[in-house]
């Protein structure tokens, strides 16, 4: 089978399992993998490490390079797995417009499975109490947003294996005549 080099963003909120999802689908697809958290400004680290909930405003800069990021991988045509919560259309929106086609592996799961794995992990600045605020902000992906939405019930085994027959049946339709 042919490797897909699609650019893709595993998405959803804090303890989904992007970073891990994300890595073990960067490894299966053999493309680059970027943890979207890498990116924030210190001032992000600073207002999350103290449990303040990051603004719209706030995440505009980090979104930006994201976003330049996943451009230039399309350009390169080399693809990329990128982790990040990506948590509203405006979000994935400012991601698009540098990366057309950019595609979403949407991580949901219910807000108790969600709290009960924040609460047994470990994470360098974002704090448990953060979870409400981005359950409250996050906006699944429409329809017409090229998402796959998966339950992290599953093993993040079978999620990247969904996730890689889903790229690749996309990739083959977009490559296709028409």
């Amino acid at each position: 089978m042919n490797p897909v080099r699609a650019s893709v963003v595993v998405m959803g909120v804090s303890g989904c399992g992007k970073s891990t999802v994300g890595r073990a689908l960067a490894d299966a697809l053999g493309s680059p993998y970027l943890e979207g958290d890498a990116f924030h400004s210190p001032h992000n680290v600073a207002r999350m490490a103290a449990g303040v909930a990051l603004t719209d405003d706030d995440r505009q800069g980090w979104l930006r390079t994201l976003a330049d990021r996943l451009g230039a991988a399309q350009r390169e045509g080399s693809g990329i797995v990128l982790s990040c919560s990506a948590l509203k259309r405006g979000y994935r929106d400012l991601l698009r417009s540098q990366a057309p086609g950019l595609r979403f592996v949407h991580l949901a799961g219910s807000p108790e499975l969600l709290a009960q794995r924040v609460a047994t992990r470990q994470h360098a600045y974002m704090p448990a109490s953060l979870l409400n605020s981005q359950l409250a902000a996050l906006e699944p992906p429409g329809d017409d947003e090229s998402a796959l939405t998966l339950d992290i019930t599953q093993s993040p085994d079978a999620l990247v294996q969904v996730a890689r027959e889903w790229l690749q049946r996309s990739d083959s339709h977009a490559a296709a005549p028409r």
